[in-house]
């Protein structure tokens, strides 16, 4: 099969095809031919050889990729035969998702409803649980007012249309006003672009103090927004798409009694059950995630290449079975 390998860490383009062994479903698996296959800030960061945790780097060579959707080919020993041909979402456990097939648990399938697209549900696998469990997390109450950094990105464009329907006004900030405008189409009250040096006083201005942040980019970008929240407020910090999460002082929010909170902390049950939440969410039209760019797999190092561009909106995918 063809498989996208890395065999050194360094720029997009060591993102390279191969033809590699086909997996092999052992005991308690299956194998999925992927149709896509997602692709992360995160597994850029990787790529690179700078993990946000060095021990996310893996062993070389290895095929990237840990969310994928497709249809079952294979089982293993010990797995139920009616699972083939399901349509299904899985995670990889870190790597192999970059390929034509992967060998996967089957304990871990997710079943795609049948009115929800298989890159829909891709671009749902992760981002979704990510949104629905900040939002739980956070309790989002109808007229709060809720920023969103990042908002035309795979996770912020899901809080927004989340935010919006539990009835707050949302606050979108983003670079661009391609992005602004993509983010006022989700419902966004507010758009504001945070290349601005003075974008703060343009949410204050425009605003006011917010009650809930939902910090996606880390960095100068997160202290700025913690910084806008009413005394009482609730910061979720989840992303660190500047290369670092935001530095917030325990003590600075415990004066302004300000519950402070980074990712949400789920076991792996709770993530399969907010990963099937958003595609039902999806298959009952309240959930749409925003799907900015596919990539064939072969092009695995320019889809790398766009996301670090900061260019991208929304979710980026490997369109595996149509490359």
């Amino acid at each position: 099969m063809r498989a996208v390998l890395l065999r050194r860490f360094g720029e997009p383009g060591e993102l390279a095809l191969a033809e590699v062994a086909d997996p092999v479903a052992g005991p308690g698996q299956v194998v999925i031919r992927v149709e896509f296959a997602s692709i992360t800030f995160v597994e850029t960061q990787i790529r690179s050889g700078h993990p946000p945790v060095p021990a996310m780097a893996p062993a070389l060579p290895v095929i990237p990729g840990n969310g994928v959707g497709g249809v079952v080919s294979a089982v293993g020993d010990g797995v139920d035969p009616a699972v083939l041909g399901r349509r299904v979402v899985s995670t990889t456990g870190g790597s192999g998702g970059y390929a034509e097939q992967v060998a996967v648990a089957a304990a871990g399938l997710i079943d795609v409803p049948a009115a929800v697209p298989m890159a829909d549900a891709v671009a749902l696998l992760a981002d979704g649980r990510t949104a629905l469990g900040l939002m739980a997390a956070a309790a989002v109450r109808p007229g709060e007012t809720v920023l969103v950094e990042a908002a035309a990105g795979g996770v912020g464009s899901l809080l927004t249309q989340l935010a919006v329907r539990a009835g707050a006004a949302v606050v979108a900030v983003a670079g661009g006003a391609g992005k602004l405008a993509v983010a006022t189409g989700l419902g966004a009250a507010v758009t504001v672009d945070y290349r601005a040096p003075d974008w703060p006083q343009a949410v204050r201005a425009a605003a006011g103090p917010v009650d809930v942040v939902f910090d996606g980019v880390g960095g100068s970008i997160g202290k700025d927004a913690f910084g806008l929240l009413r005394d009482g407020g609730r910061c979720f910090s989840y992303g660190m798409a500047s290369g670092q999460f935001a530095w917030i002082a325990a003590e600075d929010a415990a004066a302004r009694d300000i519950s402070l909170h980074r990712g949400v902390p789920v076991s792996p049950e709770r993530m399969r059950e907010l990963s099937q939440a958003a595609l039902t969410a999806a298959a009952a039209g309240e959930l749409r995630p925003l799907i900015g760019q596919m990539f064939p797999l072969a092009d695995a190092g320019a889809a790398h290449a766009a996301i670090e561009s900061r260019q991208t909106t929304g979710k980026t995918l490997l369109a595996v079975a149509a490359s």
